[in-house]
């Protein structure tokens, strides 16, 4: 497919070099040339020079030819304008950003309708709901929650000690006979990722993806060596967009919640609209100032800003005065083995955030996508179609390929682990754990 992406920033750049490794022919348009030197340097696809709003600009990049627009600029209206001459141009599908609460809200949807939308994502407020899922698992560095909430897909470090370590994945199939309630759906170890099968043994520190039956989950978490407990007491270290949406989110859960944001305007802002957080004026790296707001005492320290290295040094300092857990934005993400190496829990990214919007828009035929900061496997949720290929076939007569992996299946509200047994009917939904290239394969074995 041909898909123009409006936009080289953090968002944008993630955006293209996911659908490029996918083998999609894509383009990129950028105003900024330190932008495009830097996107042409690392991604090696085309950058045109301008804007999405200047139909000379999408006529270069290809518009007569896209299948999909993607505008991912910070600036709402640029990225509305551009889904509008695509649209024009007869462009089959458009996703935006859009971070403004006027043009997201009930009063603007005439104004998305006549630019003829197809997706409109946000990747402060879903950084900030993946943050909040992840805060339920305490200790745990992915939650994907799917089919309705019955299946969780659990990303964590398997901790030295864990019952979990040294054992082949036979093995630990045998202990949970005849009924499993989870399945390693994959494994990082030395930065490489692989769909595992019943002769891989597990080691100390191995990145694993599990699928869960939400009900098992605490069960699971046990195994993994992870430590639960209620997080009552969390700081949020940056007062931006993402910090205020969690900080209302965590609000309404009955969490008590502290912002520390060094622009005073923006705390003013802060103490406006968040009438029960208590908002403190300072740099997150000031030690003296996060002393003093006894950040030890906290259950998660959690760093926000746009600068990398400030988030790593509180999250740091805060670990070091005794914080159960730390989590940091990542923006840069060759920092991501420095951040687990020096001790910090958790890391996430607005870039996942958009990728995983515009993948399940591409997919056309999946209810859910989700993509991770670390390797390359998807988590997708497809709902099996009737007459399909799979639809009345055993998990093992579809003979898929090695690298997808169905790990659950959802029926009537009901979830169970896959086996090889397991037969699959129309109106299924499954989740399936796959690398990137076989994802389009298996939606058609599905439907």
């Amino acid at each position: 497919m041909h898909i123009i992406v409006v936009g080289a920033g953090e968002v944008g750049t993630h955006v293209a070099a996911t659908l490029s490794r996918e083998g999609h022919d894509v383009v990129i348009i950028e105003k900024s040339s330190k932008q495009r030197r830097r996107v042409e340097a690392e991604l090696g696809v085309p950058v045109l020079a301008g804007s999405g709003t200047h139909p000379s600009v999408l006529a270069m990049a290809g518009l007569e030819k896209c299948d999909m627009l993607v505008a991912v600029t910070t600036n709402d209206e640029v990225n509305l304008v551009a889904s509008k001459l695509a649209k024009q141009a007869g462009v089959p599908e458009t996703v935006i950003r859009i971070e403004s609460e006027e043009l997201r809200g009930r009063n603007a949807a005439k104004v998305r309708d006549a630019m003829e939308v197809d997706l409109v994502i946000d990747p402060d407020d879903e950084t900030a709901r993946e943050l909040l899922s992840l805060l339920e698992y305490p200790g745990a560095s992915e939650v994907v929650k799917l089919c309705d909430g019955e299946v969780v897909v659990l990303g964590a470090r398997l901790q030295s000690g864990a019952p979990l370590v040294g054992m082949q994945l036979s093995e630990v199939g045998e202990m949970f006979e005849p009924d499993w309630q989870f399945l390693v759906g994959a494994i990082t170890r030395n930065n490489k990722t692989v769909i595992p099968r019943r002769d891989h043994v597990l080691e100390a520190d191995d990145g694993l993806r599990m699928v869960v039956r939400t009900e098992a989950r605490r069960e699971v978490t046990s195994l993994l060596g992870l430590e639960g407990g209620e997080l009552r007491r969390i700081m949020l270290l940056g007062g931006g967009r993402t910090a205020e949406i969690l900080a209302k989110l965590l609000h309404d859960r009955g969490s008590e919640v502290v912002v520390v944001e060094r622009d005073p305007d923006r705390c003013d802002e802060l103490a406006e609209r968040l009438k029960n957080v208590l908002v403190l004026n300072g740099d997150i790296t000031d030690s003296e100032l996060l002393r003093d707001a006894q950040v030890g005492s906290f259950d998660v320290v959690i760093a926000l800003t746009g600068e990398d290295h400030a988030n790593i040094l509180a999250c740091l300092f805060a670990k070091s005065e005794g914080a159960n857990e730390t989590i940091s934005l990542a923006h840069r993400l060759e920092l991501l083995p420095l951040l687990h190496e020096v001790g910090i829990d958790a890391a996430t990214s607005p870039r996942t955030a958009a990728a995983n919007g515009v993948l399940r828009q591409l997919r056309g035929n999946v209810a859910q996508v989700k993509t991770f900061l670390e390797g390359e496997a998807e988590v997708v949720e497809f709902e099996i179609t009737k007459d399909s290929k799979a639809d009345g076939m055993k998990v093992r007569d579809l003979h898929l390929d090695h690298d997808v992996l169905i790990g659950a299946i959802v029926r009537d509200g009901n979830a169970q682990i896959a086996r090889g047994r397991s037969t699959l009917r129309a109106r299924d939904h499954i989740v399936a754990i796959a690398m990137p290239g076989e994802i389009e394969e298996a939606a058609h074995v599905f439907g």
